[in-house]
């Protein structure tokens, strides 16, 4: 007899459940103080549930009928053909896409990401998995993860990393048809690197990870794939070798062919050199024939606006790397190190993105102005080109509104815009019945998501001065940050330096005022890790975390530690404004500020990335303006004085200018041209649906015509 713990045990192993709130409802209610404590892990949640311990509760809450209910409608989806408005990616069904990422954002309870990269990768997944593009994740599996970080009591980043239990995470092991693990290898010039397979469902979609910690390795390789983004140079050339060689020989071992490689930025590309051994050995073609193929079907994303972004390694390294692979397609290791070089034969480096660009005949940035970024870049791979015919175009990111939208504000835009909405997102047209919500209703609706945050918000900072021992004053402190009254701003990503998390602390009187104010209360909420071998991103944390002591920031300015997809979540759904202030041009393209939109939160945000081509002067503000100057501390001031200037002239009297039934109409005006303009067109939907139409279909109708 199949019980109702099983059939809870069945949704939690396709990831499809995280986006659909109604079945996170079912655990959460089962026991919201356990479900919160194993980190919002299904499987770890049910591991100590008894059927005797289950059954009271859940005749209480009718959870065996809405468990049977989400098991249903999962079996519908899963059933359902997907798109239809583009008549079917039928050429793909055979062939599908790979999608290459050296991170996968689903979930806080795989913690196989660190930040937007990761994120954007899995809300391709699921959006892949929504209109049914037949797409395929490949990545690696990171046992310890991405560091968990907590602040010491001088406010300097401690990182430490924890340790996964395989049998509690949503994946299983990849087994062969008489049941043994799965494994594939990889040569390097002096040892074989072997990695065992583990697939996790995505809705209609597969991800494939892959594990280097398995007996045939040395001690040192079964350490390969143990941390994101750890190590030295030689241990991120072996794992991105893991992850494109690797992971092609995965798919191979599974029997998929895939009709378009898709990587998401320069990690994966070594991938492009093992298809070109593959069309060599296997079809007889020739090297530039081979490349030529490889060129036809490869989608290559770029995400880094920087030079010192791009991963680059010594032909030392290359050599020890790649050396049997060259020999396998009767090439010298000069041949293989010319397409990884702007000037073949010079003493430069490999590069993994100019390996890409050199490798792919559709190559994008992530919004229109990182496209022409990259291309200005980039233009020394093209030197007969003029910059704006490089190669290079743009598929603005985009984030899976399902996933990011609280679901009190999805249902309301049920009753009001449709219950279809969820289905047209990617249509303007459905956005435009956002003028259906009354005022009160949209207000009342985000008031009780910014009461959310700031409980949440006092319940971590509560933890986190109780880890520190500050003591009862301090605890109880904790527990009155932040008022639901005042207008909440938040800034949360990675602490990197060009993203200026500190850009109003140089003027620290008028920020004082600005906060100080009790007839317009202001109030921040940070979050973000700085990277373990990034010092100054560390010292701008740590400066913010020193003014959050002090008076009158105390209570005013809080950091939330340890920023995951849960923290986000908390964040993007309560804030008033969400703030972003990157040095232009180096923000690639931001998604989450794309996260607050849909929950009715405003943008305040420098031009740069996707904001540059967002703002339209009645869905948000703009710091600056769209030019930057050469000297960076010249461009700070600016920009200082520009999101002060705004703050206190335009946000400020807009947010607190109230009807006699105390709402903002002004404010609310705002918050419905953001979601009606913004909505439609950054949501993953859109994104996805444009990599159909302008790299996927295209280049498997290539692939079709060349007779593979």
């Amino acid at each position: 007899m199949t019980t109702t713990i099983d059939k809870l045990r069945k949704l939690s192993r396709n990831l499809w459940w995280t986006w659909h709130p109604e079945v996170i409802a079912i655990y959460r209610d089962l026991n919201p103080t356990r479900w919160r404590g194993t980190h919002h892990n299904p499987l770890a949640f049910l591991e100590h549930f008894e059927d005797w311990e289950l059954m009271p509760r859940a005749e209480e809450m009718a959870i065996d009928s809405r468990v049977n209910y989400a098991l249903h409608r999962l079996e519908e989806y899963m059933e359902s053909p997907g798109l239809k408005d583009l008549g079917g990616p039928g050429s793909l069904q055979a062939q599908p896409v790979a999608y290459f990422s050296a991170e996968f954002g689903l979930h806080e309870s795989l913690p196989i990401y660190s930040g937007g990269l990761g994120i954007l990768a899995g809300d391709h997944l699921k959006s892949a998995s929504d209109l049914g593009v037949p797409l395929i994740g490949v990545g690696l599996f990171y046992f310890h993860g991405y560091f968990r970080q907590h602040l010491d009591k001088e406010g300097w980043q401690q990182e430490a990393y924890g340790q996964s239990d395989v049998d509690q995470l949503p994946m299983s092991r990849v087994l062969d048809d008489e049941g043994k693990q799965v494994k594939i290898a990889v040569e390097t010039r002096d040892e074989l690197l072997h990695a065992q397979l583990w697939r996790a469902k995505v809705g209609r979609c597969t991800l494939l990870l892959l594990d280097s910690n398995v007996e045939e390795n040395s001690e040192e390789n079964r350490h390969l794939t143990e941390t994101l983004y750890g190590g030295d140079r030689r241990m991120r050339i072996r794992q991105e070798m893991l992850l494109g060689v690797g992971g092609l020989r995965a798919l191979g071992a599974l029997g998929i062919e895939p009709g378009v490689l898709h990587l998401n930025e320069g990690h994966s590309s070594f991938a492009l050199l093992e298809q070109t051994r593959r069309f060599m050995e296997r079809d007889g073609m020739s090297w530039e024939e081979a490349r030529t193929e490889v060129a036809r079907m490869t989608v290559f994303t770029t995400h880094t606006p920087v030079e010192a972004g791009h991963d680059r390694f010594g032909r030392e390294l290359v050599e020890e790397a790649l050396s049997p692979l060259a020999a396998r397609m009767g090439k010298t290791l000069d041949n293989v190190m010319h397409i990884g070089q702007v000037r073949p034969g010079s003493p430069e480096e490999f590069c993994m993105t100019t390996l890409a660009l050199r490798s792919a005949d559709y190559a994008n940035g992530v919004s229109g102005l990182h496209g022409r970024v990259s291309r200005k870049m980039w233009q020394k791979l093209w030197p007969a080109h003029e910059e704006r015919q490089v190669p290079i175009g743009h598929i603005t990111n985009g984030v899976h509104v399902p996933t990011w939208i609280a679901p009190s504000m999805a249902k309301l835009f049920e009753q009001r815009i449709g219950a279809e909405w969820r289905e047209r997102i990617h249509e303007p047209e459905t956005w435009r019945r956002i003028d259906k919500l009354n005022a009160s209703e949209l207000w009342e609706a985000h008031q009780l998501l910014k009461s959310r945050l700031v409980g949440f918000a006092r319940r971590r900072i509560v933890a986190q001065v109780t880890r520190r021992k500050e003591g009862k004053m301090a605890v109880a402190d904790a527990s009155r940050v932040l008022s639901t009254r005042a207008l909440t701003i938040g800034f949360a990503r990675r602490f990197a330096t060009y993203k200026r998390a500190d850009l109003l602390l140089d003027d620290m009187d008028r920020l004082a005022r600005l906060i100080s104010d009790e007839d317009r209360p202001v109030q921040f909420v940070f979050a973000g890790k700085a990277h373990p071998a990034d010092e100054p991103g560390k010292g701008k944390l740590q400066r913010l975390f020193k003014l959050s002591q002090e008076e009158p920031f105390k209570g005013r300015i809080v950091i939330l530690e340890d920023y995951d997809i849960n923290v986000a979540r908390h964040m993007v759904q309560g804030v008033d404004v969400w703030l972003n202030t990157p040095r232009r041009p180096l923000e690639a393209s931001g998604t989450s500020g794309m996260k607050v939109v849909m929950n009715g939160g405003i943008n305040l945000s420098i031009l740069d990335g996707w904001w540059a081509e967002g703002y339209d002067g009645t869905n948000g503000f703009a710091i600056g303006n769209k030019s930057h100057h050469n000297d960076p501390e010249i461009q700070d001031a600016r920009d200082r004085e520009s999101l002060f200037r705004i703050l206190e002239e335009e946000v400020l009297p807009l947010y607190f200018d109230r009807s006699d039934g105390g709402i903002p109409l002004g404010w609310v005006e705002m918050m419905k041209s953001s979601i009606a303009t913004l909505s439609w067109r950054f949501s993953a939907n859109r994104m996805v649906r444009d990599y159909l139409r302008q790299c996927y279909l295209p280049a498997a109708c290539a692939a079709q015509r060349s007779g593979r």
